[in-house]
């Protein structure tokens, strides 16, 4: 499928929905447990979220549009999220991703983006020239990415309470 940008803002603008529903008012024990080592907590896939409002998608954007590949983007601290786990409990996040992403996707459509601005060339610090449109679509399979990984978090709470039947679950087969 190609890239459309209407159907990434129909996305983009529901996962802070689809977050919310997923983690408000669970207890602790579900929201902040991950699924071992190397894996994130719901919590902390939120956090990660926040920052990635912040510090990626927009910011990439601006720097593609502005100067083309003659600047890389910055590079982006997968861990640069630590610093709001400690300053927000779920629901706190929760409602600072709401805010953020709304003004991340007021900004774009602000733009006014065209068929030709997709195509627009930006250089990625890893992966070298990327298009915008291989930006956009990334920030919509990353939601996705993470609104998976909190349902693996989430499901891992109960793996050993399923008992025989988690040979049917696939979800629960660790990452």
């Amino acid at each position: 499928m190609r890239f459309d940008l209407d159907h990434a803002l129909a996305v983009l603008s529901r996962t802070p929905s689809l977050v919310r529903t997923l983690v408000a008012d669970l207890p602790a024990e579900w929201t902040e447990r991950d699924e071992g080592a190397e894996t994130w907590s719901a919590k902390e896939v939120v956090a990660h979220l926040v920052f990635g409002e912040r510090t990626d998608w927009i910011p990439r954007l601006r720097i593609l549009l502005r100067d083309g590949e003659a600047r890389p983007f910055d590079p982006f601290d997968q861990r640069g999220h630590a610093s709001l786990m400690r300053e927000h409990d779920v629901a706190g996040l929760v409602e600072l991703f709401a805010r953020e992403r709304a003004e991340s996707l007021d900004t774009l459509r602000a733009v006014r983006l065209t068929a030709a601005d997709l195509e627009r060339r930006g250089t990625h610090p890893t992966f070298g020239p990327v298009t915008l449109g291989n930006l956009l679509a990334t920030w919509v399979v990353h939601d996705l990415n993470h609104i998976g990984q909190i349902c693996r978090a989430e499901c891992h709470q109960y793996r050993d309470a399923v008992g025989p039947w988690v040979a049917f679950l696939g979800i629960l087969d660790r990452p």
